[in-house]
């Protein structure tokens, strides 16, 4: 087997070599007329020894090669980085077939961990709707608000972890399809309802007759983000307002790709779609607005980071993961969605989804 694969390896040399020395030996008889064919015969014998010790030689280095390479391919780990590897094509594809069954085994892992974790949030769901329940039964008005505050924190934590499953499941269910954008609006404030009535949230909707292509659950998810981020960050005294707007785009050059000096930046994974011909399709871009404490400078570029929390206080009472901002910039990059944040300190934090629908005037 192993000398097989060495002639395989060599039978090209083996040819080149036998050509030249039959054409040499054509010269010499031929062409120089010569007549000591002892002499010629005496120099071929001469190089053919020269070449089987050469040849020799190396089919040794080979077959030695050859043998440690069959002894390490026998073993089930990763062997390119063993002392004395050899370096060649068949550990590379026995490595790479390693590490496909590794990702295979940690993937269906992964999948399983997360049914485990779907399913048991489905689980708590049912006695923390059932807590829901209950608490509404509490005589005392301070104890029935807190309770219920507390309930519906663990709700939407719950939601969050739900959704956070989904995202990263082996099938991401996005269903693109036309969507009444103010739907969406109003099912993510309903989400909301209680942080927003608690806090005296007043909200003012100016979606408008406009039709959106999107996934109608994951926008919600996006728009949810957006909500409770402004709650967190709401000031401590006082009424407050959100307002949703919607602007048509008619150039699609005036979003920048990148941040700018102003703080406005779109995500890296917005995609431009200016396919269909009709004069109501077009990109359009839906604001969310709250008078809220704003974002810092420092820390406006970051809010789309995993994990990045900034260093506003929350109003004493909001814990934040730096996780929702994260979550809702990565499904919009999988819906073909931009999204962009500025904000004024102290004054206000707006928010833009930008996406492409029938615009009706």
């Amino acid at each position: 087997m192993i000398l097989l694969k060495w002639f395989q390896k060599r039978w090209r040399i083996y040819a080149v070599l036998c050509l030249l020395l039959l054409s040499f030996n054509l010269y010499f008889i031929f062409l120089m007329r010569t007549t000591q064919v002892g002499y010629l015969l005496y120099l071929d014998l001469l190089l053919l020894v020269f070449l089987a010790a050469v040849e020799g030689t190396a089919f040794f280095c080979f077959w030695t090669r050859e043998r440690r390479k069959k002894r390490f391919l026998q073993e089930d780990g990763l062997i390119g980085e063993l002392p004395d590897c050899p370096d060649d094509r068949e550990v590379y594809e026995h490595d790479l077939l390693v590490l496909e069954k590794r990702l295979q085994e940690k993937f269906a892992e992964n999948c399983d961990l997360q049914d485990y974790v779907a399913k048991w949030c489905h689980e708590f769901k049912i006695p923390l709707s059932a807590a829901l329940l209950i608490s509404e039964k509490i005589k005392d008005a301070d104890i029935r608000t807190n309770m219920r505050e507390q309930l519906e924190r663990m709700n939407w934590q719950m939601n969050m972890m739900l959704q956070g499953c989904r995202l990263q499941g082996a099938l991401f269910d996005m269903q693109i399809r036309q969507v009444p954008l103010e739907k969406c609006v109003r099912a993510s404030i309903r989400n909301n309802q209680f942080f927003l009535i608690q806090k005296k949230f007043q909200i003012d909707l100016q979606a408008g007759d406009i039709t959106a292509y999107t996934d109608e659950v994951w926008l919600t998810y996006i728009l949810d983000q957006i909500l409770n981020n402004a709650v967190k960050y709401a000031k401590m005294e006082g009424e407050h307002h959100i307002r949703f707007w919607t602007e048509k785009i008619s150039d699609r050059t005036a979003f920048p790709q990148t941040g700018n000096a102003d703080g406005y930046f779109i995500n890296r994974d917005f995609v431009e779609v200016f396919n269909e011909d009709s004069d109501e399709v077009c990109l359009m871009k839906l604001c969310i607005e709250d008078d809220g404490e704003g974002i810092r400078e420092s820390d406006l570029r970051r809010v789309f980071e995993k994990g990045y929390t900034g260093s506003n206080y929350h109003n004493g009472k909001y814990k934040s993961t730096g996780m929702g901002l994260y979550m809702a910039d990565k499904i919009a990059g999988k819906l073909g969605h931009g999204i962009s944040v500025e904000s004024q300190y102290g004054e206000y934090t707006r928010f833009g989804i930008t996406l492409r629908g029938k615009w009706r005037c």
